[in-house]
C-alpha cells in the first residue's frame, strides 16, 4: 500500500495536553517516519517542529457532557479530527481526551459501517508470559446491549484480533459468572445461543468456546471476550486498579531495609520485561470498531510513549485496510 494520509491526532486532549501529546507526535515522525496532523489551538500547541497543524478553537474537557460537547462545540479539535478523516484530509484519528466525546465525534463525523448495530471499544489486556494480550470489548462504548449486538462485537473483535495480533483462529468467549451455558443473566444466556450457532463467524475467522469468566481475561486461554459496555468498563478499570495496587505495593516493600534492598537490586532487571507489558503506555490505546474509519483513544494520562505506540498501530491498521476487514465481518453471509 502506498504512502498514507496524515494521522490526524488531537492536540488538546489528555491530562498531559498539549505539551506530551504534540512530543509524541514529533517522535512518532521522526522514529517511525509518519505524517501526523496536529489538531487544536496553535497558540497553545507552540512550536509545533514543523508538523501541520489544523487549528482548532475549542477544547472538550475531559468531565464535559460527550454528546451535548459534540453537537454544540463544532470547532473542538476532536470534531474536526474527525472530520479531517471524513474528508480525507487524514488517514486516522487518535485522542487522549474525553472518551465519549472521542466516539460521539468518529460516531457522528464519520459514520458506522454499514450494517454494524453499534461501535464497541476494543481494548488490549495484557497477559503476562503469553504473546499476544486479550482484546476485550465492548470496554464502555453501549452501557445497554442486546444480544444482537454482542455477536457482532465478536464478528469486530476476531476480525480486529486476525489483523492487529496475527492471531489466525481467534479464541472467542463470552463474560459470564460460570463457565456453563446455563449461567448468566438474560442477555449472556441469549447470546451464548447465538454465538454457539456459529455461523456467526464465516467472515470473521472467530471461534466460539464458551463462557469465560473474569479470572481467564488476562490469560492465553481466550483472545476476544466479549460482554456489554457497562460491564467491560468495569472489568477494565477493575483491572487497572489491581495491577496499580500490586505495582505500587511491590515498589514500597523494595528498599525498606538492607535486605529489601538487595532483593530489589536483584530482582528489578527481571521483572522490568512484566511491568513493560503491564505498563498502559505500551499498548497503544483501544481500538473503536465498527466506524467508517481508524480511530483510537488513549487513556487520558497518556505519555508522548503513549502517543508514539497509538501512532503506530493506527498507521498500522489503516495500511491493513482494517475498516474493510470489518466492513466484511458483519456482512451477511
Amino acid at each position: 500500500m502506498a504512502d498514507v494520509l496524515p494521522i490526524a491526532i488531537d492536540a488538546m486532549g489528555g491530562d498531559k495536553a498539549p505539551a506530551e501529546i504534540v512530543a509524541g507526535a514529533l517522535r512518532a515522525r521522526d522514529e517511525l517516519g509518519l505524517s501526523v496532523l496536529l489538531v487544536g489551538r496553535p497558540d497553545e500547541i507552540g512550536d509545533a517542529g514543523g508538523l501541520e497543524v489544523l487549528a482548532a478553537s475549542e477544547v472538550i474537557a475531559m468531565d464535559a457532557d460527550p454528546a451535548k460537547s459534540v453537537r454544540t462545540m463544532k470547532d473542538s479539535s476532536l470534531v474536526r479530527a474527525a472530520e479531517a478523516v471524513r474528508d480525507g484530509r487524514a488517514s486516522a484519528m487518535l485522542s487522549a481526551g474525553n472518551t465519549g466525546a472521542t466516539m460521539a465525534s468518529a460516531l457522528l463525523r464519520m459514520g458506522r459501517i454499514k450494517g454494524v448495530q453499534r461501535p464497541a471499544i476494543a481494548t488490549p489486556i495484557p497477559c503476562p508470559g503469553a504473546e499476544t494480550p486479550t482484546v476485550l470489548l465492548d470496554a464502555g462504548a453501549n452501557a445497554e446491549c442486546q444480544p444482537e449486538w454482542l455477536v457482532q462485537f465478536a464478528q469486530m473483535g476476531a476480525a480486529f484480533a486476525r489483523e492487529r495480533y496475527g492471531i489466525a483462529d481467534p479464541k472467542v468467549g463470552l463474560l459470564s459468572i460460570g463457565e456453563e451455558a446455563t449461567k448468566g443473566s438474560p442477555l449472556v444466556k441469549a447470546t451464548h445461543a447465538l454465538l454457539a450457532d456459529g455461523s456467526w463467524a464465516a467472515a470473521s475467522g472467530g471461534r466460539f468456546v464458551g463462557n469465560v469468566e473474569g479470572r481467564d481475561i488476562m490469560s492465553p486461554d481466550v483472545d476476544v471476550v466479549v460482554t456489554d459496555g457497562f460491564t467491560g468498563n468495569v472489568v477494565l478499570k477493575t483491572l487497572e486498579g489491581g495491577m496499580r495496587a500490586l505495582v505500587n505495593a511491590i515498589l514500597e516493600a523494595f528498599g525498606t531495609d538492607a535486605s529489601t534492598q538487595a532483593a530489589a537490586d536483584a530482582l528489578f532487571p527481571a521483572l522490568l520485561p512484566l511491568y513493560a507489558t503491564l505498563d498502559p503506555d505500551n499498548t497503544g490505546g483501544a481500538m473503536l470498531l465498527g466506524v467508517d474509519g481508524v480511530c483510537i483513544i488513549s487513556h487520558g494520562s497518556s505519555s508522548a510513549t503513549a502517543v508514539v505506540n497509538a501512532a503506530r498501530i493506527a498507521d498500522e491498521m489503516v495500511r491493513r485496510d482494517l475498516v474493510g476487514t470489518l466492513r466484511l465481518a458483519v456482512a451477511p453471509a
